[in-house]
């Protein structure tokens, strides 16, 4: 275990080493313990407990607001717990907060397991698991914290537990859901892995701009008719220098989960029926595709060394509604790599009784990205403020590219709300754990 005051050597470096989007934010822990094992946890949490301080988390660092950078307390960084350990026969795994979901899916492909992890690589398992975790083939499998059997956690007096349903069943219903507001320190994730699919594929076409209220129109119109297995995310910005287009374009990048080539191609037909489908400037039904192509398609949109601000919302807005509103997005999209996604989510199955419980047809988020601190305040605003602006059409946030310090939003019923105070009162009474953003405790 090192750690790290604010006045010693090493400090800002340790603190910045846990935000993986360049705008660090100016807020400064008073200490910061970068842990190296299960033990170190506990002696750390202990640490906080004896002297009163608050407790921010951090696994992988991927959270764009940077939740657990806080002013005062203590930043305790996990992201060295990161073993894994497989039982191939049972399909379970043991994995470490801070395992990376794009090294979890390399192991499990040699012995054709595969886990639902998420889309970005170098996202780790820890906050992505902990705010429900949409990733590769989850329309499918899940969102990814229903794959999840158990955890073994550090409470907020030092005590290592594991719960599951049934050792600690609040804590672990809380868990799968609660994001980065969750009142525990989790060193171990227990995980349900699946087979392997057969074909992994996708299908690509890029379409002008200009057809973008035909397009989106068109994608509304068929959401509930999307096969489960296959992904249809809408990608805009205002060019695709990976592609050598330098116009403003719509990308539907469709990732399939299949049995077959056969069936993969069946399934992908509908994206065939788009009525702007002769004018697009890509057009690709089907092709095979590995899993470290489709890590380097999606990472092209999130170059790294770059200043981010997000925000998003799940809808379930009739298109008349919605297109209008995305028009005004795109006439004010940031230069590449901002973009707009679209993903089509479409009606949900019932889901396990579990913190992770809003979701709706569609999901939009917006991602503002530069390069120079010199632009803060020409793009620092862009997503929050259009995201705002269509906040009568949202019924709620995913927690994954939340902006809840600036703009706080609902991303649980109002149930699972009233249930995590609950939990958390129980198992944090003296709120040593810091919530979301935007809230006081």
């Amino acid at each position: 275990m090192r750690l790290f005051e604010r006045d010693d050597d090493g400090y800002d470096e340790a603190r910045r080493a846990t935000v993986w989007n360049a705008r660090v934010p100016d807020r400064y822990p008073d200490l910061v313990v970068q842990a190296t094992t299960v033990e170190d946890v506990v002696a750390a949490v202990r640490y906080a407990a004896d002297r009163g301080l608050r407790v921010g988390v951090r696994s992988g660092g991927h959270s764009w607001s940077a939740n657990h950078v806080r002013d005062g307390g203590l930043l305790l960084d996990v992201s060295r717990l990161d073993s894994t350990r497989l039982d191939v026969a049972a399909r379970t795994a043991v994995v470490g907060p801070g395992c990376q979901g794009s090294a979890l899916v390399a192991e499990l492909e040699a012995h054709d397991l595969f886990f639902p992890a998420g889309h970005c690589r170098g996202v780790a398992v820890g906050g992505y698991l902990l705010q429900g975790g949409y990733g590769w083939n989850s329309r499918a499998l899940g969102p990814a914290c229903e794959s999840v059997l158990g955890l073994d956690v550090v409470l907020a007096d030092g005590t290592l537990v594991h719960c599951s349903a049934d050792e600690h069943p609040d804590l672990y219903w809380a868990a799968r859901g609660s994001g980065p507001g969750f009142f525990a320190v989790v060193v171990a994730f227990h995980l349900r892995l699946h087979p392997r699919p057969a074909v992994c594929g996708s299908s690509v076409y890029v379409y002008p701009a200009t057809c973008a209220a035909e397009v989106y129109t068109w994608a509304r119109e068929i959401a509930a008719d999307v096969d489960r297995r296959v992904e249809v995310q809408i990608v805009c910005s205002r060019g695709i220098p990976a592609l050598g287009i330098s116009e403003p374009s719509l990308v539907i990048a469709s990732p399939v989960f299949a049995d077959s080539e056969a069936e993969a191609r069946e399934v992908l037909a509908l994206l065939e029926t788009c009525p702007v489908r002769d004018e697009s400037l890509v057009a690709v039904p089907f092709a095979a595709t590995t899993m470290p192509e489709w890590y380097d398609a999606v990472m092209s949109n999130y170059p790294s060394e770059h200043r981010y601000a997000t925000d998003n919302m799940w809808t379930h807005a009739p298109a008349a509604d919605l297109v209008p509103r995305l028009l005004d997005v795109i006439a004010d999209l940031p230069p590449h790599p901002a973009h707009f996604l679209w993903l089509t989510w479409g009606p949900s199955p019932a889901r396990q009784d579990m913190a992770y419980s809003l979701e709706d047809e569609v999901y939009l988020a917006l991602y503002g990205a530069w390069k120079d601190e010199s632009d803060d305040a020409a793009y620092a605003d862009w997503s929050r403020s259009h995201m705002a602006a269509m906040a009568d059409l949202a019924t709620g946030v995913q927690l994954a590219d939340e902006n809840l310090g600036a703009r706080p939003a609902r991303f649980a019923s109002d149930e699972a709300m009233a249930r995590l105070d609950q939990v958390r009162a129980a198992y944090d009474p003296e709120g040593r754990f810091h919530s979301w953003m935007g809230r006081a405790s």
